[in-house]
């Protein structure tokens, strides 16, 4: 039986898209917001959460878009590169009247588990029947599309790595863009541990206004109580571990990945749970064990992990695919909220 716990969060990690938008509590704002990047809409549901209303976005990938359309019948839908998308000259008027645009540039090449220099400046396909495409770029790509757009805000999420060694000179040119384009940007290293989703996933949002706005800083301290993996398990599920794993499975400490007791530390992304602790990131590539028995999470619970709808409908896609690859939503309505809370309300 699967134990759900709501504690005294804003948003609630479990629920269902049949409850309809905006999340219990929260009232409809008035703001657009359109994405790129959008993937399974794991943001595109936080701004909904949060009382935004979504228009749409753009995606690469047509069976993710398909998907997209699917739980989301958004007002725009671009299934195409943002390159090409940049280069529309007559995109609807609503467009170039955002209160906000949303963007989370795939990340790998930064990931601080990929091989990041080694890969900057090569093409790479994430999926069959999808572009190819560099990835290191696409972050500035985005920033032209903001310069294109000229949202009142803007957030463009990334992981820890873009921040860290080398990948720092992206950072910098990032905020050095966009102050030219005028707009103030802040950067914000933010663990949805703290925010009420069920897994330690950081992340960084880079935040930026336009200048004449003159909004005050914005403050993004959360800290929400931790929802543990115990309080997501499904006891009644059984699903056999990956053989690869089974020989180091007994030997590794629970929380922690396969890699520490593989003779060669391989399986870095193979991480047995801890019941008491926040899960771990959910990867698109990683495998996922209870911390007892020899099993990997079940649908429904990455889907709580994620913050994702249990009744969302992936269609052919593996939800751990498509969670793996998005922000979850509930880590997007806290930020959402904050940002509607300090710079749009009282404005």
């Amino acid at each position: 039986m699967i134990k759900y716990e709501f504690n005294d969060h804003r948003f609630p990690y479990k629920w269902n898209l049949v409850d309809g938008y905006p999340a219990k509590g929260i009232e409809p704002n008035g703001l657009k917001v359109f994405g790129t990047f959008i993937c399974g809409g794991g943001s595109t549901m936080g701004y909904k959460l949060a009382g935004y209303t979504h228009l749409g976005g753009v995606e690469i990938d047509p069976q993710v878009a398909d998907i997209y359309k699917t739980n989301h019948n958004p007002k725009y839908l671009y299934n195409q590169d943002i390159r090409e998308f940049n280069k529309i000259n007559d995109l609807p008027e609503e467009l170039y009247n955002l209160d906000l645009l949303d963007g989370s540039p795939p990340c790998s090449s930064f990931s601080m588990a990929g091989s990041r220099e080694k890969a900057w400046g090569k093409e790479k396909q994430f999926r069959e029947g999808q572009a190819l495409q560099t990835l290191d770029d696409l972050v500035f790509e985005y920033c032209n599309t903001i310069i294109k757009l000229q949202p009142k805000v803007f957030l463009l999420e990334n992981v820890k790595g873009i921040i860290l060694g080398n990948a720092k000179a992206y950072s910098k040119k990032i905020i050095q863009t966009m102050e030219q384009a005028g707009y103030k940007v802040q950067i914000f290293l933010l663990n949805s541990a703290s925010m009420g989703v069920p897994q330690r996933r950081e992340r960084v949002f880079f935040i930026g206004h336009k200048k004449e706005l003159n909004f005050k800083p914005l403050r993004l301290d959360f800290n929400e109580k931790p929802i543990f993996y115990g309080d997501v398990e499904d006891d009644n599920y059984e699903h056999k571990i990956a053989p690869c794993d089974l020989l180091y499975f007994d030997k590794c400490e629970a929380g922690k990945s396969i890699a520490s007791v593989h003779p060669k530390g391989n399986r870095f992304n193979s991480i047995k749970l801890s019941k008491n602790v926040v899960c771990n990131t959910i990867a698109s590539g990683s495998e996922i064990y209870h911390y007892q028995k020899l099993k990997a999470l079940s649908n429904n619970e990455i889907k709580l992990i994620g913050s994702y709808p249990l009744d969302y409908n992936f269609k052919k896609i593996k939800p751990k695919y498509l969670i793996g690859m998005s922000v979850p939503p509930i880590m997007t309505a806290q930020i959402a909220h904050q940002i509607w809370l300090q710079w749009f309300k009282t404005a």
